[in-house]
């Protein structure tokens, strides 16, 4: 079985519109799909206005809300809820300003260090996609501050540079709770990339669970077999389901592929499927 619980298209910051997205997913063979969109659902909701599915083919509810726990950001993903809950579309209202209130912070930062026109650009660049830093990356490479969007985030807009924002963000345990409330199951996203400890990871996990959580992602775009086997181990010894997704954005030579084939995990684990979420 082919899964893919974590991709992105030009509803946030991928590359693809919803229903190509959704065109290169089939042709990879993948037979259980999410799109989980930054801090939106508006791509989701294209998918369901486009065309009648394959037979056989689940197409999941998600989105991956942005968070903060004890000042690490961290994402959420959501899967399986009902996108038109109170909770959930409330805290996606939250979300989009708080968007805002940071590109408006990045803006300034950034014009402080000679890019004046940052808010502009970026929205140009955005359209009507949820604003982030690759916007701002994409109009800086445009203008000529830098040669391309990864010294834009090594300079200016990676984790520690003047550009990463955190503090508009919810807590993590407000974020999981609109999931929950929902309906949804919530997903602790891509674990690796917030470089913690053991330690400090399984204290996370302990603050997620606290707050509705119930899964989290073993594996996530690129890693190494190891690295899939350690996330297996922590997700069994916590009781917690296990999801798998590319977090797939754009075709790039060192990107992921789109879908996870289930028989590569390297452990027995409660894996996350489109039935346990009642998909049929």
């Amino acid at each position: 079985m082919i899964i893919d619980f974590h991709t992105h298209s030009h509803a946030s910051d991928g590359a693809l519109a919803p229903a190509a997205l959704l065109a290169e997913a089939l042709a990879a063979g993948v037979e259980q799909f999410a799109l989980t969109d930054h801090d939106t659902v508006a791509g989701y909701r294209a998918l369901l206005e486009g065309e009648a599915l394959p037979a056989g083919f689940h197409l999941l509810p998600g989105t991956e809300l942005s968070s903060l726990w004890s000042g690490v950001g961290v994402h959420v993903v959501g899967l399986g809820m009902d996108i038109e809950h109170p909770a959930l579309r409330a805290g996606l209202a939250r979300l989009d300003n708080a968007r805002r209130e940071r590109a408006e912070l990045i803006a300034e930062r950034l014009a402080k260090r000679g890019m004046p026109g940052a808010l502009a650009g970026a929205q140009a660049e955005a359209g009507d996609s949820q604003i982030g830093r690759p916007h701002f990356a994409a109009w800086m490479v445009a203008q000529g501050h830098v040669a391309d969007a990864n010294q834009a985030f090594d300079k200016y807009l990676g984790a520690g540079k003047p550009g990463d924002v955190k503090t508009c963000w919810p807590h993590m345990a407000e974020a999981t709770g609109w999931i929950v409330a929902a309906g949804g199951v919530a997903v602790l996203a891509h674990p690796l990339k917030y470089k913690m400890t053991r330690v400090k990871l399984k204290r996370c996990l302990k603050d997620f669970m606290a707050a509705g959580g119930s899964a989290m992602e073993v594996y996530s775009g690129r890693q190494t077999r190891e690295q899939t086997r350690a996330l297996c181990e922590i997700v069994n010894e916590f009781g917690l389901l296990a999801s798998a997704g590319s977090d797939f954005h754009a075709h790039w030579e060192y990107g992921p592929r789109l879908g996870f084939d289930a028989a590569d995990l390297p452990m027995e684990v409660d894996l996350l499927t489109a039935e346990r979420l009642g998909v049929v």
